[in-house]
C-alpha cells in the first residue's frame, strides 16, 4: 500500500513536513507503521500550488529517500498547500506516468488502494473514460483511471456526487465480472483551495487516514507525522474529510455506498 501526505495551512518550505517531522512520509517510504507493505519504493510525487493557478509536479522513480533532486525541490519550494506521495505498486510498472499525484487543470489527486480484479476489468473501465478525457489517460494505474471518471462525473461542479457515482460505476462492474476481491479507496483531493479526503472500502479492510489540525495549518494522510497518534483523528471508513481554510468537517458518504454488496 502506498503512503501519502496533504497539507494546507501558512506557507511552508516542503521540508519542514517531508523530512524533519518524527515520522515523516519519508520515514514512512522505509517503515510504514499502518500498512501491511511497511517499504515503498517505487516512485515518488509531489504536487503544490502557488502563485499559479495549476498546480507543480514533480515525479521521480527512485525511491524517495535516495533522491537528493528531492532535498533541494523540498528544500526551496513553498507553498500553503501541496501533497505528496510515496508509491509501492500494486502491479502496474514504476514509471513516472505511474506516479501519483495526478493532476487535471487546477486539481490534484492521489489515492491509496486498488481495484480488485483491476486486470480483469480494465478494458471495461477503461472505456468510460469519455474521449474528451482519455488524452489525459498517461499511465496505466487504477488510480489514474478512477481520478479521470470522477472528472467526467462532475467533481468540477458537486465533489461528493462525483466520488459516489464513479465508486458505484466501479463496484457494479466489479459485481457483473463476479470479481469478490475489495475496491479499496483511500484518496485526496484538492482545487487548490478546498482539500476532499475520501475513506472507504467493500470489505472492513479501509487503507487508513489520519488528519491533525495545529494553529495555523492542517495535515491529512495515511499515517501521523509522529509517534503520538493519539492526538490525530482517524476518519472513520465510509466517510469523507472537508477540508477549507485550515479546518474541517467529517461526514458520512453516501448510504448508497454502505449498502452496496460485492457478494
Amino acid at each position: 500500500m502506498c503512503r501519502w501526505m496533504a497539507y494546507q495551512g501558512e506557507p511552508v518550505y516542503l521540508e519542514s513536513l517531508l523530512f524533519k517531522q518524527e515520522h515523516s512520509l519519508i520515514h514512512q517510504s522505509l517503515s510504514a507503521r499502518k500498512s501491511s507493505v511497511t517499504v515503498n519504493a517505487d516512485g515518488f510525487g509531489l504536487g503544490w500550488y502557488d502563485e499559479r493557478e495549476e498546480p507543480g509536479l514533480y515525479h521521480e522513480i527512485l525511491p524517495a529517500w535516495s533522491d537528493s533532486n528531492l532535498k533541494s525541490l523540498a528544500r526551496h519550494i513553498k507553498s500553503n498547500l501541496f501533497f505528496a506521495h510515496v508509491r509501492a505498486s500494486t502491479g502496474t510498472e514504476t514509471s513516472r506516468s505511474n506516479c501519483h499525484p495526478f493532476s487535471y487543470k487546477n486539481w490534484l489527486f492521489m489515492h491509496n488502494g486498488q481495484i480488485g480484479g483491476y486486470d480483469d476489468l480494465r478494458w471495461q473501465l477503461d472505456r468510460l473514460i469519455p474521449e474528451y478525457l482519455y488524452g489525459e489517460r498517461h499511465g496505466a494505474t487504477d488510480s489514474e483511471l478512477i481520478f479521470l471518471l470522477m472528472i467526467a462525473n462532475g467533481l468540477e461542479e458537486n465533489p461528493q456526487n462525483a466520488i459516489t457515482d464513479t465508486l458505484l460505476q466501479i463496484l457494479t462492474i466489479m459485481k457483473e465480472k463476479r470479481i469478490t476481491e475489495p475496491l479499496r479507496f483511500t484518496a485526496v483531493f484538492s482545487d487548490g483551495e478546498n482539500i476532499i479526503a475520501v475513506r472507504f472500502s467493500s470489505d472492513d479492510k479501509a487503507p487508513s487516514l489520519f488528519t491533525k489540525k495545529y494553529n495555523d495549518h492542517l495535515v491529512i494522510g495515511s499515517e501521523p507525522l509522529d509517534h503520538c497518534s493519539d492526538s490525530w483523528t482517524q476518519v472513520p471508513a465510509g466517510h469523507m474529510a472537508l477540508i477549507k481554510h485550515n479546518t474541517y468537517q467529517i461526514q458520512p458518504l453516501s448510504a448508497k455506498l454502505s449498502d452496496f454488496s460485492l457478494s
